[in-house]
């Protein structure tokens, strides 16, 4: 039984949970208190509490807070104990004994032993009774303090802690629980410093003779003052929420990092082959998108089907997460290294968008796309001191990927490459010198004079595509996908 009010059934162990009100005894209701005088034994989950001196002869799991390493290792500690008391033996009335179980504020606000309680297989199936009482909670006391109405303002409340994943994507206002140390309030400065807020309020020690409730300046928030398990931020608003999903991805990432065996056991060479499959699945994706588009602006819409539409954009939307998700896997691996973390990824490629647009940023003109490439490239040859554009451009790139990004270069250091009829020329020319003498060709491949040939050959058409607007890759994979189906279609 798992009731808050409702009367157990007589002989089963059991454990009424009670609050200890977030102040003074005077905030602790008269149930609470005719409970613990009744009770065969009395356990307060801290002696951390303004009250807990009102109960000298109860217990306290203080000890556990002293040896275990965590938090759940404590709860966890606390709720074996509690529920071993239950068991113990005989009450002082007969039947089972009855324990009372104390806890900071409500039972019922932010307290993970009780749920844990709730969930034990001994409170499920009966074994034990588990009945936990209303209390006065630290909520009552913030919300008079700041004059909110909780529910007319859709307050949220949030746990300092997990503040990053809990405050993330809501705009507030937020009241911010459990923020007991300097670590805290740091971690949840940072969590939102590229737009920092103004000021905040710090509520401390609500209810107490040395109450405090004043205004804080989100830079000061976790230097000005030494925070306690009493203290809680009032937040009207956030200036940016963060990015929920962001950084859900993030925990997901380190989650599978510690419990999947085959994610535990990856390495950035490991990958590597995953991060060029997604990528490329990704340009598969970005071609059906761009076959859409081109229809579209044809004006041929009705050649359009609504569903192909909608699976070519979901497509897409799929295949950008699964390379996102690569991102965000490499980011953990040089993290757990020492060597830097997703936050230095986005911060890095931040700063380098804003170094390579002074146009937008600054003060330099670039009046035409050509204008942005031709900075854009001495400003990288600057800031990697390089000798030549060409640096830093990867080998492994496919060939005629490769030849179009050094025919762009080239162009940006004012090279002049031939023109389209010059180049539509040298391709006749090219295919005419390949042409056999006789006629014929046993297809077993030419020699060092032929392969050159293909070179110009191929050299040239690359040149005419990028003069005439098309991406020479894109273009040769759509034609192998025209022919691939072709192939299908006969097999």
């Amino acid at each position: 039984m798992t009731a808050t009010d409702a009367e157990p059934s007589t002989g089963a162990p059991r454990i009424d949970v009670v609050g200890l009100g977030p102040a003074g005894p005077e905030l602790i209701t008269a149930g609470a208190l005719d409970l613990i005088d009744r009770a065969d034994s009395v356990f307060l989950r801290t002696g951390r509490h303004p009250s807990a001196a009102a109960f000298a002869g109860a217990r306290t799991f203080d000890h556990h807070y002293e040896r275990a390493d965590t938090f759940d290792e404590v709860y966890g500690a606390v709720v074996a104990d509690v529920l071993a008391a239950a068991r113990a033996g005989p009450g002082v009335g007969g039947g089972g004994p009855r324990v009372v179980y104390a806890v900071p504020g409500s039972p019922l606000v932010a307290e993970r032993t009780v749920i844990l309680l709730r969930q034990d297989r001994a409170v499920v199936s009966g074994e034990v009774t588990l009945v936990v009482h209303p209390a006065v909670s630290f909520l009552d006391l913030a919300f008079a303090r700041v004059g909110v109405d909780p529910v007319g303002a859709a307050v949220t409340v949030v746990d300092g802690e997990s503040f990053a994943i809990d405050a993330a994507g809501l705009p507030g206002p937020l009241l911010v629980a459990q923020c007991w140390s300097t670590a805290v309030l740091s971690s949840i400065k940072l969590s939102v410093e590229s737009t920092p807020l103004d000021s905040v309020i710090v509520l401390h020690h609500l209810g107490l003779d040395d109450e405090r409730v004043w205004k804080v300046s989100w830079d000061e928030l976790d230097r000005s003052f030494t925070p306690d398990h009493l203290t809680s931020l009032w937040i009207p608003q956030l200036a940016a929420p963060v990015a929920a999903e962001l950084v859900q991805l993030d925990e997901l990432v380190h989650t599978l990092r510690e419990r999947c065996p085959w994610d535990r056991e990856q390495t950035h060479g490991s990958l590597a082959r995953h991060l060029l499959e997604e990528s490329y699945e990704v340009l598969e994706a970005i071609d059906e998108i761009a076959a859409i588009d081109e229809i579209e602006a044809t004006g041929e819409i009705e050649a359009i089907d609504d569903t192909t539409e909608e699976q070519a954009v979901a497509h897409l939307e799929e295949e950008l997460g699964d390379l996102l998700f690569q991102v965000y896997f490499h980011a953990t691996l040089a993290a757990e290294a020492g060597r830097f973390t997703l936050a230095d990824v986005a911060r890095g490629i931040h700063d380098k968008l804003v170094s390579r647009h002074p146009h937008v940023f600054g003060d330099v003109t670039a009046e035409t796309p050509g204008d942005v490439a031709t900075n854009w490239e001495a400003i990288k040859k600057e800031e990697k001191n390089r000798t030549s554009v060409t640096e830093g451009i990867p080998v492994a790139l496919p060939a005629l990927s490769l030849t179009a990004k050094l025919q762009r270069k080239a162009l940006a250091v004012g090279m002049v490459l031939p023109g389209v009829a010059e180049d539509a020329a040298r391709v006749a020319d090219g295919v005419a010198r390949l042409r056999p003498a006789d006629g014929t060709s046993d297809g077993q491949g030419g020699g060092s004079r032929q392969a050159a040939e293909v070179g110009e050959l191929l050299f040239a058409l690359v040149n005419l595509a990028r003069l005439l607007g098309v991406d020479p890759e894109t273009a040769l994979r759509t034609r192998a996908a025209t022919f691939r189906s072709s192939v299908e279609q006969r097999g």
